[in-house]
């Protein structure tokens, strides 16, 4: 990395974005939850993050059931010249249809999607679940309908998720969800992976490959969400209570379980990096970026306040020698997590 590489990335095919873009999740209204990010702090939030230069806005259609599309969308009537890129997501949600990939629902879903967006174009859509029916059979009509999209230009990209499993699954779990990518993933064909990735994903291997050393390989770009694990890897490490929806449902028992080991790890990196403010967040998100030329990275919020402090504390890139400092820290606290995660389904077992 060289230090103008927060300039723009090709992240494929059409799409060319600031590196740093918001991960937009807004809770719905009727089931926020106390401390959830309000409509008038997400707004300025949004403002804030396009001052600083953002570009590249994702959210889903699950997202607080249609609310942050539509938050999105209130944003871009008040000025619908920017220079933005919409990334959306369908596979959560169903309706009414037997399935969230079944028949015309994925048409339908985009449809509604572009209303509330206010647009007439999304830059990347992207399948959200690897759960196609039984014997994968809406997987055929899902390819097919996300193409013909891309061919009459609804969409610019199709994208589809990484490797995902719960926090502290087992090796066992991992490889097998990396095998289920590899299949879906020769069949789909995507122009973006979109994955979450922070201190806590484990290094799944794909034909023997990372991640980022297989989608460079293949051409195809990547979407990282959740650098700062919700917050914890900023020093934040209650964030995770006031998720707008459980993307992590046992990450607050694990937390419990290994808060000493995280605080000891993110000491370790105070002092590495020094104990000025925003430096945590600093090494997560710059962790992130430099993993590849082809990667874009996309970090939640809450306020204004805290898209400032993500998008002034990035200095320089971090150099070989810190950045392998960062892993090994980082490798020490996945192993925290596989222990906790091993001592919590003990104790669940023997409820």
């Amino acid at each position: 990395m060289t230090a103008h590489d927060l300039g723009a990335r090709h992240l494929c095919r059409g799409v060319v974005t600031h590196p740093l873009g918001l991960h937009c999740e807004v809770a719905d209204p009727g089931r926020a939850l106390d401390g959830a990010t309000t409509t008038s702090s997400f707004l300025d939030g949004l403002h804030r993050a396009v001052e600083r230069g953002a570009t590249f806005l994702d959210t889903a259609d699950s997202y607080g059931c249609g609310h942050s599309e539509r938050l999105i969308g209130r944003f871009l009537r008040q000025d619908p010249d920017l220079p933005l890129q919409l990334s959306s997501k369908v596979g959560q949600s169903r309706g009414t249809a037997p399935h969230a990939y079944a028949g015309r629902h994925i048409q339908h879903q985009l449809d509604q999607t572009l209303e509330n967006l206010y647009v007439e174009q999304l830059d990347l859509y992207t399948l959200d679940s690897f759960d196609f029916g039984r014997r994968d059979r809406y997987l055929g009509n899902a390819i097919d309908v996300m193409r013909t999209l891309r061919e009459v230009e609804s969409i610019k990209a199709i994208g589809m998720r990484g490797p995902y499993a719960r926090y502290g699954a087992s090796p066992e779990e991992w490889a097998a969800q990396g095998e289920r990518f590899l299949h879906l993933f020769r069949l789909i064909k995507p122009d973006v992976v979109w994955t979450p990735f922070n201190a806590f994903t484990p290094a799944v291997l794909i034909e023997g490959e990372d991640l980022f050393s297989f989608t460079a390989r293949h051409g195809v770009g990547l979407v990282l969400a959740a650098p700062l694990a919700h917050g914890v890897l900023s020093g934040k490490a209650t964030a995770w209570a006031s998720s707008p929806r459980s993307v992590a449902p046992r990450l607050p028992r694990l937390m419990s379980c290994f808060t000493e080991g995280v605080e000891e790890a993110l000491g370790a990196l105070r002092r590495h990096f020094g104990e000025a403010p925003g430096t945590l967040t600093r090494v997560a998100l710059r962790s992130s970026l430099q993993r590849g030329n082809q990667c874009v990275v996309v970090v939640g919020f809450s306020n204004e306040e805290q898209v400032e402090e993500n998008y002034s504390c990035l200095g320089g890139p971090l150099t070989e020698h810190e950045l392998g400092i960062v892993d090994d820290i980082y490798a020490q606290l996945r192993s925290c997590l596989q222990k906790a995660a091993a001592r919590t389904s003990v104790q669940e077992l023997s409820v």
